[in-house]
């Protein structure tokens, strides 16, 4: 498949070291693992960082062909802190080289000459207006787009408005359970929250097919066709959860791309996100054969409930 990535490109920075992070960085290079192809939309600056960034990203087999070098603008940082559980907490300056990408007709053109299949964006870039705006153009300029919002909350780049949009361009919409709890109590303040009644309230009002609830350890939650079902996560031992929703992101938009039951697609989007948080960093080293083992482990043992079982011959992703 062809994606399109749009957004943030940063170096989480750590107590003792920098990683090249940004969400849709990371989803892009687990997906180019997987074997499909990503246009990276998103900008640089001409600093130190920034050449390491562009270093970094051809390490991880990316193409360099939208990333725009930005001479009057940092590239984009993120300082991490890490609770007693390994839980990610970022601080991000800006603006930063990464809100300086802008719409111009010779970059629509050559996205749209590009007939990808989906687009990924999340939110913390869409709070520039000129990347707000040059998603939008995508969308106009490739009707046949389907439509992945990694909602992404980060403290001081967000607003509800701003989420209800980017939520109405969706097909796809993937968030966490304690993002779905705040949104809930935002809209609906006089109801008692559940995750079904925000999955259901949300598609509704949003025209949403899919929702994705990301439950940390204990799996995701799936809403569609108006029902909503849980899957089990994986037992790991936690090094950081920095980039492992970005993975689970990656994993879930391949799974949709093979001939695989739900439960089969949510268990390799648990899996590949278990993988990338049992390492530190947002990118680490990881195998296609290591999340097939991984997951066929789980559902081969999981019971008889009537789907079917998945076998390391049925998990092989098509690269």
């Amino acid at each position: 498949m062809q994606i399109i990535s749009l957004g943030e490109v940063l170096w989480d920075i750590f107590d003792d070291q920098e990683l090249l992070g940004g969400a849709p960085l990371n989803f892009s290079a687990s997906l180019q693992r997987l074997g499909h192809t990503v246009a990276l939309v998103t900008g640089v600056g001409t600093d130190d960082r920034g050449r390491r960034t562009l270093d970094r990203m051809a390490e991880l087999n990316l193409s360099l062909e939208f990333v725009e070098q930005v001479p009057d603008r940092a590239t984009g940082t993120a300082v991490v802190t890490l609770d007693h559980q390994r839980h990610a907490t970022f601080v991000i300056p800006r603006p930063s080289a990464f809100d300086a990408v802008h719409v111009t007709p010779g970059l629509s053109a050559r996205l749209a000459a590009l007939g990808a299949e989906w687009l990924y964006f999340g939110t913390l870039a869409m709070t520039n207006e000129s990347t707000l705006e040059l998603l939008l153009d995508i969308v106009r300029n490739n009707p046949k787009l389907r439509v992945f919002y990694d909602m992404n909350l980060r403290t001081g780049h967000w607003s509800l408005p701003l989420v209800e949009h980017l939520s109405a361009l969706a097909n796809v919409l993937k968030l966490n359970d304690e993002e779905a709890e705040l949104l809930f109590g935002l809209e609906w303040p006089e109801e008692s929250f559940s995750l079904e009644d925000f999955c259901r309230h949300w598609a509704a009002r949003h025209d949403i097919g899919m929702i994705c609830v990301t439950l940390g350890s204990k799996g995701c939650a799936i809403f569609t066709e108006g029902r909503l079902e849980t899957f089990p996560g994986f037992a790991i031992k936690v090094a950081d959860t920095v980039g492992a929703g970005d993975a689970f992101a990656a994993g879930f938009v391949h799974a949709l791309s093979q001939p695989w039951t739900l439960k089969e697609r949510a268990a390799f989007a648990n899996g590949l996100g278990a993988l990338v948080a049992s390492r530190s960093g947002a990118t680490p080293q990881w195998t296609i054969a290591e999340c097939q083992a991984l997951v066929a482990q789980q559902l081969s043992a999981a019971p008889h409930d009537g789907t079917t079982r998945g076998t390391a011959q049925s998990m092989l992703p098509s690269v």
